[in-house]
């Protein structure tokens, strides 16, 4: 097999349980590999450190697959897929989960979103994306799925040399499919919604809010399809108002709301101009929700994700009545937690607001973290008092 061998002193992050090794890492390749496929890993000594898949195109070379001497074939695939959902069967909601989240269940490249018996797949890597059919073949094995639909129209695929699509790769995908989350029923988009359809991450964050929510009146901003407002309607809220600048996520967002008889407002505002305007009418609600998509997506542009955090973080404590409830929350991966706290510690000032943390939450169960890869931590959720 051929090999890749790394530069000097270059292999202590994997020896440390990174799965990434950059090209500016390695010293030489001995022997033919094509793009995609796998590759022996030494350190400059001769050690040999694990096998990997590999492809030249990209700044990430080498993406950690195993770090024993074993086949990587489809038994290898079998076992790590097998892996993953008895992790999940043992910990999650197997109806409403994610299966597989990339590194952090030693499969780079792979995400798989679970809704019913349908599977929603990203291969984020080229090594996972020419093996995309076999993958799915083993999914439906191994969790009776019925059908995969691809959902590789993400950028980040072009740093691996992939073009963006998107079809069936197995079985059946219905427009809408049926899922159950805190007992809550959604029709998800699988085809043609954000990301795989449905953010699984926040589900427990979502169910944590139940103690804030009786008799509450509730503000949920960047609501998307609902889903934290149907949680706080469903939790005993007095009134919930879900906001979005999407009319399409909110005409789903209404129909959940229809589908399991919850009393939710949904109206479809630039969330910025919306949070400002209420503060200058001078309305208070007794629990915000502040849920954005990511302000950024790279460490460029960190400083202007966090002016835009501050803004609204700040226009949505002035909203929250003194006692009440803050929710907010951050699917920045560049944006660290002491960043994201010390920007929550600004806006309070400036709002003239004291707070304090109930709770400090992050990315559900089904997106397990790897120590030794802080990249496999992105989301943030904090709950505050507002006093």
């Amino acid at each position: 097999m051929a090999k890749a061998i790394l530069r000097k002193t270059r292999e202590t992050r994997v020896r440390g349980g990174h799965p990434w090794i950059y090209a500016s890492e390695i010293d030489k390749t001995e022997g033919a590999c094509a793009p995609g496929e796998v590759i022996d890993v030494y350190s400059c000594k001769g050690t040999m450190l694990g096998r990997a898949l590999y492809n030249p195109r990209s700044q990430i070379t080498l993406r950690m697959l195993t770090t024993q001497d074993e086949p990587v074939d489809e038994n290898f695939f079998r076992g790590r897929l097998t892996d993953a959902w008895e992790y999940r069967k043992r910990l999650c909601d197997t109806q409403s989960c994610r299966v597989v989240y990339s590194e952090s269940d030693f499969l780079p490249g792979l995400v798989v979103d679970k809704f019913g018996d349908v599977l929603a797949m990203q291969t984020l890597s080229l090594g996972m994306d020419q093996r995309k059919d076999m993958l799915a073949r083993l999914l439906c094995e191994i969790t009776g799925a019925t059908g995969v639909y691809e959902r590789n129209d993400v950028p980040v695929r072009r740093h691996e040399g992939l073009e963006m699509q998107t079809g069936l790769l197995l079985g059946e995908v219905p427009d809408r499919v049926e899922m159950v989350e805190n007992g809550i029923l959604y029709l998800v988009d699988v085809k043609n919604g954000q990301k795989t359809g449905f953010f699984l991450d926040q589900k427990q964050n979502r169910a944590a809010i139940a103690p804030l929510c009786p008799g509450a009146r509730v503000l949920d901003c960047f609501c998307h399809n609902g889903s934290f407002a149907l949680n706080a309607a469903k939790y005993g809220a007095q009134s919930v108002l879900g906001v979005d600048i999407s009319e399409d996520a909110l005409d789903v967002a209404r129909e959940n709301a229809k589908r399991n008889g919850l009393d939710v407002a949904f109206e479809a505002h630039n969330c910025f101009d919306f949070l400002r305007e209420q503060t200058e009418a001078g309305e208070k609600y007794d629990l915000v929700i502040l849920d954005p998509p990511a302000f950024t997506k790279s460490r460029q542009a960190v400083e202007s994700a966090l002016r835009g955090y501050k803004e609204i973080n700040l226009r949505g404590l002035k909203l929250t009545r003194p006692g009440g409830f803050l929710v907010t929350c951050s699917c920045s991966q560049h944006v660290s937690t002491e960043a994201f706290q010390e920007m929550v510690n600004h806006a309070a000032r400036d709002a003239k607001k004291r707070v304090r943390l109930v709770e400090y939450r992050t990315q559900a169960l089904d997106h397990p973290i790897l120590p030794a890869a802080p990249e496999t931590k992105y989301l943030k959720c904090m709950i505050l008092q507002v006093m």
